[in-house]
């Protein structure tokens, strides 16, 4: 007898279609507790205890920038390699386990409503902006809106309740506060901007008509092999590019940033450069805030460090070169200016409420 799919009953095509949804998120929740909810619901107390989370990432002074570009790229790969092997696993499997038909109606639409749900989505992850990309990535090739790509990837670092709550017990809830509001603001204003200059994206209406041609049928290919594909494809167009500019960015840091002395105070021009630094620059998840409680000793003013805080884990130009193939350049030169504009604005707030 004929026991083809469609003559499956309905309760058992119900239950095939929940299966790689229910895989999926089986593996994001295994992922994330052992990279990043476990060792954060451990560091929460240390940064409650002491008040810190460790020495700044910046603290050595190399002498030349080969050494600064190994230094650094070995202290940051320690720090994030668990994390970015997670995103790029969650990236490719997004990419065969999630019906695009479900990604198409929760993220589809160019719209608030689409961007919001991105972002909330995000606060789960913590991840560091390079870590998130290849997720985004992932998305992005289900046709994924670009606000409520762009919103997941910045709401990741921005938004991470983790790293409030470290900013917190460390830097004064004065700051943290402050942060989640210049957060949200950047994660949906930039998202929501950018959505506005991306090129005219085709409705989610016709794509979910033509999702059922699109998809793959079940018996062409074996799932292990469509995934090792989507994941040989996302590491091959998202990692190079990552390490060669970590590197760069290493060596970078000689002249990037400046000895911090009381007379750079809360000067406009030092707010600026900061936010451009803080920008561009790329850094683990939370190191922004022994970045900033070291400079602050060293007497930098609020307004350039709130300038800092912000930026520093919004985007970097590492993340934006992974995503350079998701997002159109007029997209991407966007997400950053509007960065170091919330950064600037942000800083100068800060010299007038902390």
């Amino acid at each position: 007898m004929n026991s083809s799919p469609s003559l499956q009953p309905p309760a058992a095509r119900g239950a095939s279609s929940w299966l790689k949804p229910a895989l999926f998120l089986l593996v994001a929740v295994i992922g994330l507790y052992y990279v990043k909810w476990s060792p954060y619901y451990l560091k929460s107390f240390v940064a409650a205890d002491k008040h810190s989370i460790g020495a700044s990432i910046l603290a050595d002074t190399p002498d030349s920038p080969w050494a600064a570009a190994l230094a650094y790229a070995q202290v940051y790969f320690l720090a994030i390699w668990k994390a970015a092997v997670l995103g790029v696993l969650l990236g490719s499997l997004v990419q065969v386990l999630i019906p695009r038909d479900w990604l198409l109606r929760m993220f589809g639409r160019a719209g608030l409503g689409s961007t919001i749900r991105g972002g909330l989505f995000a606060l789960p992850g913590m991840m560091c902006s390079c870590c998130a990309a290849p997720v985004v990535a992932g998305m992005r090739r289900q046709q994924v809106s670009v606000g409520a790509a762009l919103a997941f990837w910045i709401a990741n670092p921005v938004l991470n309740p983790a790293t409030l709550v470290f900013m917190g017990f460390v830097l004064g809830w004065n700051f943290a506060a402050l942060r989640l509001v210049a957060g949200v603001l950047l994660v949906v204003g930039v998202s929501l901007v950018a959505q506005r200059v991306s090129q005219p994206e085709a409705l989610p209406q016709a794509a979910l008509e033509a999702v059922a041609e699109a998809e793959e049928a079940p018996g062409q290919r074996g799932f292990l092999a469509r995934w090792a594909q989507k994941l040989w494809q996302l590491f091959w167009s998202t990692m190079p590019v990552y390490i060669l500019a970590v590197l760069a960015l290493g060596a970078a840091r000689v002249w990037l940033f400046p000895q911090v002395d009381a007379a750079m105070g809360n000067s406009l021009l030092w707010i600026v450069a900061l936010a451009v630094i803080g920008t561009l620059f790329v850094i683990p998840t939370a190191a922004e805030i022994p970045i900033v409680q070291s400079m602050l000793t060293l007497g930098l003013g609020v307004g350039p460090a709130v300038a800092l805080l912000l930026t520093l884990p919004s985007i970097s130009l590492p993340s934006l070169l992974m995503l350079r193939k998701s997002f159109t350049p007029k997209v991407l030169v966007t997400v950053a200016l509007l960065t170091m504009l919330v950064g600037v604005v942000s800083g100068l707030v800060a010299i007038v409420v902390l």
